[in-house]
């Protein structure tokens, strides 16, 4: 399924991308990679359905041919037959658990730089909108939108506050940008307004280089910066954000927990599979397929909703992995015990 799919996918990505490649001149070496990290992004996104595909397909074959009737009418329970199922979810799980962690953060790394640099350049849509964060307890800073192909960021404010919530000083730029070379922050347009009692002293500039205590990452967007870290940096991350008391620390939360739950879905699709491909049916194997399509589709549609639910309205992102995966856990142990009978 994969050495069939994934290329396909790669030639279509291509096909559609190949003009903008073109114009911003992007190097052949840098397009390979970039394939190659689709590759590994797009394949890791669609495993679990590969893995439900192939095993209705399978398991229709073996209905198909009257192989499972007869495995059972030799004396083998059904939980004996669903072993060697079970020990092939496990290894696979095992794998996509790794790769979920380590290598798919790096590939999608790669991914998302290219994209940025190459296909959305010169692309006027601001990438992340209003982002407000709480460094500590009296830092805070602000941007009205964030590039991350070029670490700049719009309409920057930093504010630190005194005990009692007193402003203590304020500072604000047009734009701000991460000079990765020098390890500086270069703000355009600086101002800093020094609070002293009743009065305030201002002071302006064209252009400042200068250093702050927050990390560009404060900066970057979420569903940028989370894709990108593997298991260690995520969650140093979330715990650094906890201490901050960011905002939007339920995004980052959640990409955790889809980490977690992953490996636990490519079981639920694997008995579900396994349930309704391993009944001989009249329509075959085209109408297991059928039907498989259908669950692969309403399985991506719940994840989909609530994970929007968890980034947007506030949900738990812990209820948000649950409750997919209880849903299509049970109609699992419901179809297996149909099958069963």
């Amino acid at each position: 399924m994969l050495l069939l799919f994934v290329p396909i996918g790669i030639m279509a990505h291509l096909a559609e991308q190949i003009g903008k490649m073109q114009d911003n001149e992007a190097p052949l070496n840098e397009v390979l990679i970039y394939l190659g990290n689709f590759s590994i992004y797009i394949g890791n996104l669609l495993f679990p359905i590969f893995l439900f595909l192939s095993v209705i397909f399978f398991t229709s074959k073996l209905a198909s041919n009257t192989e499972i009737v007869a495995i059972l009418s030799s004396g083998i329970s059904f939980g004996r037959f669903l072993r060697p199922y079970m020990i092939g979810a496990s290894i696979v799980a095992i794998f996509m658990l790794f790769m979920g962690m380590f290598i798919v953060p790096k590939a999608s790394k790669g991914f998302n730089e290219f994209k940025y640099k190459y296909l959305k350049k010169g692309n006027k849509v601001q990438i992340t909108k209003n982002i407000y964060n709480q460094l500590n307890e009296r830092d805070f800073i602000y941007v009205s939108s964030f590039d991350p192909s070029r670490n700049n960021g719009s309409n920057f404010t930093f504010e630190r506050f005194k005990e009692g919530n007193i402003l203590d000083f304020k500072i604000s730029a047009t734009s701000i940008r991460w000079l990765e070379k020098d390890s500086l922050y270069r703000l355009t347009s600086y101002r800093k307004r020094k609070i002293l009692g009743d009065t305030a002293i201002v002071e302006t500039k064209r252009r400042l280089d200068t250093l702050f205590a927050f990390n560009i990452n404060d900066l970057t967007p979420v569903s940028y910066v989370a894709e990108t870290k593997n298991l260690i940096e995520l969650n140093s991350f979330i715990e650094d954000q906890r201490k901050k008391g960011a905002s939007n620390i339920n995004t980052y939360v959640l990409v955790q927990y889809k980490r977690w739950a992953l490996p636990i879905s490519v079981f639920i699709l694997t008995i579900i599979a396994v349930g309704v491909a391993s009944i001989k049916r009249r329509g075959g194997m085209g109408l297991n397929l059928a039907f498989g399509i259908v669950v692969a589709f309403v399985f991506i549609f719940f994840d989909r909703i609530f994970s929007t639910l968890a980034e947007q309205a506030g949900l738990n992102p812990l209820t948000a992995i649950l409750v997919p995966n209880v849903f299509f856990g049970i109609l699992a142990l419901y179809l297996l015990q149909k099958a069963k009978r």
